[in-house]
């Protein structure tokens, strides 16, 4: 039962970072009209340094096409780890409001990190 729950919870985690990879090359979502001045900021200084915003976008979908797979779900975790502390970090100093589903996110991630421990250790022996 429980690996069905990480499965589900998985490919949620990595749908969700696919579309959000893939729509920094394409933009289809709309940005909402009443973002903070601070975010928007923000994303005008990361869209400054021109590659940096692709470099995440093709993290995010490596990373979350990755995550959906069993066998490859450790190295999509540890890919999206430093875009998680960056969305994390973002949300503390530009938008608050959005902090909960960052946080949520951020634990599935250490969750699937956790389950798959063993499969790091030959990086840090």
């Amino acid at each position: 039962m429980k690996q069905k729950i990480l499965f589900v919870v998985s490919l949620l985690f990595g749908l969700m970072f696919i579309n959000s990879g893939l729509n920094k090359f394409f933009n289809y979502i709309p940005v909402p009209a009443d973002l903070p001045e601070k975010l928007v900021k923000t994303m005008k200084a990361i869209m400054e340094i021109g590659w940096l915003f692709p470099l995440v976008a093709v993290a995010e979908i490596v990373g979350g096409i990755l995550f959906i797979f069993p066998k490859f779900r450790a190295l999509g975790a540890i890919i999206i780890f430093p875009i998680m502390i960056g969305i994390i970090l973002t949300h503390l100093t530009a938008e608050p409001s959005g902090l909960p589903l960052v946080l949520v996110l951020f634990a599935i991630n250490l969750w699937v990190i956790f389950e798959n421990r063993n499969k790091y250790f030959p990086m840090v022996e």
